[in-house]
């Protein structure tokens, strides 16, 4: 039976209800009101982390680039501002075994060039040794600048799956802001388009109709088959990998963990 906007009852399982256009743009400009509202407490949270303080730490610590040692003010490229994502790594596993998680972000800003216009630098560091690190690089297809922390501590190394702000004073380098989990999700710009549609990000936690698709764990597409299927198995790759020439399925992730 079709179904049409005097009939919104009439509805298939885990699908919206239909309706004519002025009672969707009523539920709308509803929607809207809230939207405002969290765009506002977002400016108010921006502003907090503007009011920060900071902390100083030695600029001329090095870490390891294509050029070999270099000090880490070189990542500022002469700009006063730098954002740094930390790259999880699995030493000697191969590409299809890197950081699934780490890889979707880092795919989403392969070209900083707007931040490069407002006066920010962006780099790349993992905890990878340098050869290893290059050849990943290589393969990805990466432009944006990388460097290998290996063994540095404190605010230019540390934990990595980290998105970290800096400010530099002639040679004073600062830290100033720092998240994880969630907080990079501002680099996904996917995972905002997702939350736009019917359907959500298609992952269990969300809160959703009755009748929606349950949904998967957290983070389930990050990795795929061949065949675009969402999985975590040994043939799996972060899904940007799949993008990349002579990707092929693997037998193994090769790193430790279910499948390795």
């Amino acid at each position: 039976m079709a179904h049409t906007p005097s009939d919104p009852t009439n509805l298939p399982s885990g699908r919206p209800p239909v309706v004519d256009q002025a009672t969707w743009q009523a539920a709308r400009d509803e929607l809207l009101v809230r939207e405002k509202a969290h765009t506002r407490a977002g400016d108010a949270l921006a502003a907090a982390r503007r009011r920060l303080p900071m902390v100083e730490f030695d600029g001329t610590v090095e870490v390891v680039g294509p050029d070999g040692p270099v000090p880490f003010l070189d990542l500022f490229q002469g700009r006063d501002e730098l954002v740094v994502y930390k790259h999880m790594w699995y030493d000697g596993a191969p590409d299809q075994g890197q950081c699934e998680g780490c890889t979707t972000t880092v795919w989403h800003l392969k070209d900083p060039v707007y931040l490069n216009a407002r006066g920010v630098s962006f780099a790349v560091v993992t905890t990878g040794r340098w050869e290893e690190v290059a050849a990943y690089v290589e393969f990805m297809g990466y432009t944006q600048p990388w460097y290998s922390v290996r063994g540095v501590d404190g605010p230019a190394g540390g934990e990595m799956g980290y998105l970290t702000s800096y400010l530099r004073e002639g040679d004073r380098v600062f830290l100033t802001y720092s998240t994880t989990g969630r907080g990079n999700e501002r680099v996904n710009g996917s995972l905002g388009l997702l939350d736009m549609t019917p359907y959500g990000r298609g992952e269990a936690w969300e809160d959703k109709p009755e009748g929606w698709p349950d949904g998967g764990e957290p983070c389930c597409s990050w990795r795929s088959d061949a065949d675009g299927n969402a999985t975590w198995g040994p043939t799996s790759r972060p899904v940007p990998q799949w993008t990349r020439p002579g990707a092929t399925p693997e037998e193994t992730l090769g790193r430790l963990g279910p499948y390795g």
